[in-house]
């Protein structure tokens, strides 16, 4: 009886992780599809548009998954998260790349320069200060956004839209920091269109050719608008438990 109930498990294992290749499969497939359409509906191709799958939250079957289907591109909200999730992966994957999409405390500075490719969250003159410091600790720097508070929300991280060309102006001369593109997430129920023209105007008069813009829900939109990559969760690997 033991040696069926073990083989009654790994048969029940192995089930669940069909399921999830299966559902995964489909939903790459999906939002892959519908890239490529919106991309093609803007005079664009989808190879101008990275897929940034939002792993945060998510389990480990799940980003198995993803993995086995060949993606390499993610997102993460928090360092420590990303660290359990990501630090034993690198060494066997060297076509990863990893993405810091939420906000960054300063201190968790070293830690995000270390693991990270590329950090979206930049936002605070402090925050810049610690990421020179680090930066020129490591003697390797992620590629920087800047993030923006489109709709001036107090309860969201990102600089204010008034204030992002002097802070530009700042990373770039006072920290000598260099900046890949923009951020931004918008009001959640609002025409988000809006906002990823006003981003990308934004982008526009600073010399900027990157825009991290568009999830789950408006990621077509934001394709439209130009962005360079969308940020998916939901629509890859369903709704967080």
């Amino acid at each position: 009886m033991p040696n069926m109930v073990r083989i009654g498990a790994r048969v029940f294992l192995a089930y669940i992780a069909a399921m999830h290749d299966s559902s995964i499969e489909a939903g790459f497939v999906a939002v892959k599809a519908a890239i490529a359409a919106a991309a093609q509906r803007a005079g664009r191709t989808a190879d101008e548009i990275a897929l940034v799958a939002v792993s945060k939250q998510q389990d480990e079957a799940k980003i198995a998954a993803a993995l086995a289907l060949g993606h390499r591109l993610f997102g993460e909200n928090r360092v420590q998260e990303a660290q359990m999730r990501w630090s034993a992966r690198r060494g066997s994957l060297p076509d990863l790349e990893l993405r810091l999409i939420g906000p960054l405390q300063s201190n968790k500075t070293r830690e995000a320069v270390a693991l990270f490719d590329v950090i979206e969250t930049v936002d605070r003159d402090k925050l810049a200060a610690q990421l020179r410091t680090e930066i020129d600790r490591a003697g390797k720097a992620p590629r920087l956004y800047v993030q923006v508070n489109v709709g001036e929300e107090p309860q969201k991280a990102g600089i204010g839209p008034r204030d992002v060309d002097a802070f530009l102006d700042r990373l770039r001369g006072e920290f000598g920091l260099a900046i890949e593109g923009l951020m931004c997430i918008p009001p959640a129920g609002e025409a988000a269109g809006l906002y990823f023209a006003l981003l990308r105007e934004m982008a526009r008069r600073n010399g900027l050719a990157r825009l991290s813009m568009g999830m789950s829900a408006d990621f077509r939109e934001a394709i439209r608008f130009g962005a360079t990559s969308v940020r998916v969760g939901s629509a890859l690997f369903g709704e967080r438990v």
